[in-house]
């Protein structure tokens, strides 16, 4: 359930609400908008003596919340959020660029692709030091040092990093390094580490898996919320379906339906969604035109070399050629890339 505040509710009152609620069993979530504050009574008990709370001082209703994803969902916090990593701010109007290889192999690698990233007007650069691979023989990603590298990164260009957590042990490790974790479809229903993740403050972009549905995705979110960390981005990177013409189905729907349903940033990843570097362009367009407040699109100096995923990642010539390509497209469905 969520307790909606007047809007002339004293502090007092709030804090009198939020002792309530936590007094009855329940852990008491607050979401201050521009206008009211709300407050979500979070668990499985017994919702009845919740309903008394709407006779208390400041108190403006007590409503139920259908959803199981109660605070993911737009019916408790109506305004979308908005998330800032570093001056960056997603979900603001704005398309933030989130770009990179798919996994970190060089330090002379990783600083030539954030430099034209930057300079072609990309806020974030992604890579992987982790990498989850469907088969055991293929290249794991250079773990700690990849990170050492993504610090540099962030260190010589200014560029916020994002790079995929995939065991709860290494929580720690990879939120020193960087200002975003992934947590990549393989993973996302993984509570532990959705858990591990959401007691940290760090920013989480959650990728959907490759069968799930959207209150799938929603309910992990929910794990990460539940645990305290508010910092939440969703990402539809494609669903495995009977289509074998290209890797993933890249489900556009999912868009505007998640903007229905959760006040989370949505983020679009086009490579992974066709597995195809020839259709990233076009569905990086079709995202924009569909809502999402992102794009995350690889790139690589020699993608016919790239130790990971080199199919579906762009050239250096054609991710500048879709930057120059992208930003009038951008502004013309009224949003600015951030």
């Amino acid at each position: 359930m969520i307790i909606i505040m007047k809007r002339d509710a004293k502090p007092a009152e709030i804090d009198a609400v939020e002792n309530k609620v936590t007094e009855l069993g329940y852990s008491a979530r607050r979401i201050d908008g521009a206008i009211k504050t709300v407050i979500a009574a979070v668990g499985d008990k017994e919702k009845e003596p919740l309903k008394a709370l709407q006779f208390m001082d400041g108190v403006d209703s007590v409503m139920p919340i259908r959803q199981p994803y109660k605070l993911a969902s737009r019916s408790t916090k109506e305004a979308d959020t908005i998330i800032n990593i570093n001056g960056t701010a997603i979900g603001e109007g704005t398309v933030t660029m989130f770009a990179g290889p798919c996994s970190v192999e060089s330090e002379e690698q990783c600083l030539s692709a954030a430099k034209l990233i930057k300079g072609t007007g990309g806020q974030i650069f992604r890579g992987g030091a982790y990498k989850p691979r469907t088969s055991p023989y293929s290249f794991q990603g250079l773990e700690e040092e990849g990170l050492k590298i993504l610090k540099k990164v962030n260190q010589e260009t200014g560029l916020p990093v994002i790079t995929e957590l995939i065991e709860p042990k290494n929580c720690d490790l990879v939120c020193k390094y960087s200002d975003i974790v992934q947590i990549g479809a393989r993973n996302m229903q993984n509570f532990p580490l959705l858990k591990a993740v959401g007691k940290t403050k760090t920013p989480v972009f959650l990728k959907r898996g490759l069968s799930a549905t959207l209150d799938d995705l929603l309910m992990s979110a929910e794990y990460i919320l539940s645990e305290g960390n508010p910092n939440v981005i969703l990402c539809e990177r494609g669903i495995r379906t009977f289509e074998p013409a290209y890797r993933n189905t890249l489900d556009l729907n999912a868009v505007p339906m998640l903007k229905k349903r959760t006040h989370l940033p949505v983020v679009v990843d086009p490579s992974h969604g066709t597995g195809n570097r020839e259709m990233v362009l076009a569905l990086a367009k079709a995202a924009v035109a569909v809502g999402a407040d992102g794009l995350m699109i690889e790139m690589h100096p020699d993608p016919d070399k790239a130790w990971s995923d080199g199919a579906q990642s762009l050239t250096f010539e054609q991710f500048e050629a879709a930057m120059t390509e992208l930003k009038p497209f951008v502004e013309l469905m009224g949003k600015r890339l951030s």
